[in-house]
């Protein structure tokens, strides 16, 4: 294909070429991108369709009902590990208990 001047178009390098990134994105600090990313799984967790009351139990409170909907959930490993990565102190993460959890980190320490 010739331009008008009946010139061959020649392809832009990759120096040359736009940059593809939204305008928005490439104005976030690299931080704020990477915590997204690392935490685009909240998206898809089940819990976050359901009554959070049962993810977070009174003291004595039964957590039948949230390990049942987590044993369904498709980012349940991911879960668990951002409970243990940031100790979260209450509530049913990962399908596991502050306890279970508390136990669980004490084993991964030695």
């Amino acid at each position: 294909m010739e331009d008008l001047a009946g010139d061959t178009p020649r392809r832009a390098t990759r120096a040359e070429a736009p940059d593809a990134t939204p305008v928005a994105l490439r104005q976030l600090p690299i931080e704020t991108i990477i915590h997204s990313v690392e935490h685009e799984w909240q998206e898809y967790a089940l819990c976050a369709q359901t009554d959070p009351e049962a993810f977070f139990p009174e003291k004595g409170g039964s957590t039948r009902d949230a390990k049942r909907i987590c044993q369904k959930c498709s980012v349940r490993d991911e879960c668990l590990e951002y409970a243990l990565a940031t100790e979260q102190r209450f509530g049913i993460w990962g399908g596991r208990s502050e306890r279970e959890r508390r136990r669980d980190r004490q084993r991964l320490l030695g």
